[in-house]
């Protein structure tokens, strides 16, 4: 029931990043949905990953590359999903905190 929950709340936020005008548009609940699954995705498979590849820049940077890093990855699943789209790296990357927010606070209320 969890994933569940996280995946609806990843589209509600979503949807609301899409209409406050950042750069971020999202066509339908459809494409939210699609997106918030393969963010779950990504964060479970791919990000640890790539964290522990750019570990040394991570560490002269403080963490703050994790910020880039995620940001990065929303934007390239922006490139492949249709109805979904990202005009650049600042709504990247301000859509990739926004989402980490309500996942990490998901989680944090969830145990």
């Amino acid at each position: 029931m969890k994933p569940l929950i996280h995946v609806v709340a990843i589209a509600i936020a979503l949807l609301i990043l899409s209409q406050l005008g950042l750069g971020i548009t999202v066509a339908s609940i459809y494409s939210a949905v699609i997106v918030a699954i393969i963010w779950g995705l990504v964060m479970l498979i791919i990000r640890p990953i790539l964290g522990l590849l750019t570990l040394p820049l991570n560490i002269l940077t403080l963490g703050l590359f994790s910020f880039i890093l995620n940001a990065l990855l929303f934007w390239f699943i922006s490139t492949f999903i249709q109805g979904f789209s990202v005009a650049g790296f600042v709504p990247a990357l301000i859509g990739s905190v926004v989402l980490t927010l309500v996942s990490s606070v998901l989680h944090h209320t969830g145990k």
